[in-house]
């Protein structure tokens, strides 16, 4: 199937079908390239390719250069934050289309199949499809994000730059004075790993923007969902897609604290702020915007309370009536009667709306979006204490 023909194929699971991976001018380069399919297979030849084109060349231009970057204090193979970035969190990131691709096509799909978006909607819904798949494919747009990284992202690099200080791409006299590997690590490997991220952040506004359109729908929630979000807890369990994202995220994180404790000589604990504020940052980012569903479930709760308060009152008059007011014939027995069931049955109802929440996603979400951040930043606790110490104080935690 082609990556523009994303809707009105045949067949009804693939009549309202989107992905904001499979498309783009970039994906088109990398079929041209054959790099890439349709179902994005060929991962590996895009990781090998593009950690040739990365860091081997560093690798290759820091050796040759041996005797200048040797005078630095921090040389190519010691530079833990290069190495994170180029051959861990660059490969995740490459890697992670293949989760995002899947889930977010179940989760648009869900819309229809639950019966969320009616028929009478689905052209709104179409639309909505449309819209994303012009912004996903936009060349200009693309553009942009190459433009942004060859003006702020080099921008941000020189200002960052400590002139004075000689590494193995760096030498002293100015940001710009660098070393063979040094050119190609500002001008080559940077600005393709800046364009691969900045890229992944375009496709969550796009997903994000999607969702806003859908969400202005006049959705079928039902506030007895037992997922207690109304029906829409897939959303929230899509966003586990991005997770490998918040993963390269943490990796990069952790490399920079690693490099200040292990180079710099300061402490991990001095970080502990910022840790927490980034895993924050980070899982709200992914989380946050679908409050914007939050109107529609709060209205359905109400709704709901209204509905089931109404019709229980009524239910409950009515056993009033039958068999405390009016005592039924003595064939009919209290015990056993459906009609016990059914007034627990009312209740359980009756609880499910009003446990709902107003929000697609609950806090065992919000714990999984957390440790993919902070899971790369673990390695860190070995600057306190040494592994075996580590060993037996998990092991005290997870062992009765």
């Amino acid at each position: 199937m082609a990556p523009t023909q994303q809707i009105r194929e045949v067949g009804p699971l693939f009549q309202h079908d989107f992905s904001v991976v499979l498309g783009g001018p970039t994906f088109q380069f990398f079929r041209r390239l054959h790099l890439i399919t349709d179902d994005l297979g060929r991962l590996c030849s895009r990781e090998l390719t593009i950690a040739i084109v990365v860091w081997l060349p560093l690798l290759l231009l820091a050796t040759l250069n041996y005797s200048a970057v040797n005078a630095g204090w921090l040389s190519f193979l010691r530079d833990i934050e290069v190495h994170v970035r180029f051959l861990i969190a660059l490969p995740v990131l490459i890697a992670a289309e293949l989760l995002v691709h899947s889930r977010i096509r179940l989760a648009v799909r869900c819309f229809i199949e639950r019966g969320i978006v009616l028929p009478q909607d689905l052209p709104r819904f179409d639309r909505a499809i449309r819209s994303a798949i012009r912004l996903r494919n936009s060349v200009p747009l693309e553009m942009s994000l190459l433009t942004l990284v060859y003006t702020l992202g080099l921008w941000l690099w020189q200002r960052r730059t400590v002139p004075d200080v000689s590494t193995w791409y760096v030498l002293p006299g100015g940001p710009w004075h660098l070393t063979p590997a040094g050119f190609w690590y500002v001008l080559v490997s940077i600005p393709i790993f800046q364009f691969i991220l900045l890229r992944w952040y375009l496709r969550l506004f796009i997903w994000f923007r999607f969702l806003w359109h859908v969400s202005r729908i006049n959705l079928n929630i039902v506030p007895t969902h037992p997922d207690r979000c109304a029906g829409l807890g897939f959303v929230g369990k899509s966003a586990y897609a991005f997770g490998p994202i918040l993963f390269a995220q943490g990796s990069m994180l952790a490399a920079l604290v690693a490099s200040r404790v292990l180079y710099r000589g300061e402490s991990l604990l001095s970080f502990k702020f910022q840790i927490v504020g980034f895993v924050g940052f980070f899982v709200l980012a992914i989380l946050g915007p679908l409050v914007m569903f939050t109107p529609a479930m709060a209205l359905a709760r109400r709704k709901g309370l209204a509905d089931y308060g109404l019709f229980a009152q009524r239910y409950v008059e009515t056993f009033k009536q039958k068999w405390v007011i009016h005592s039924p014939a003595s064939t009919e027995k209290l015990l056993g009667s459906p009609d016990i069931q059914s007034l627990a049955d009312l209740r359980n109802s009756y609880a499910l709306v009003r446990e709902m929440r107003f929000v697609p996603f609950g806090k065992e979400d919000i714990a999984r979006l957390a440790a993919a951040t902070a899971i790369p930043l673990l390695p860190l606790l070995l600057t306190l204490v040494s592994p075996e110490e580590l060993i037996m104080r998990v092991a005290k935690f997870v062992l009765p």
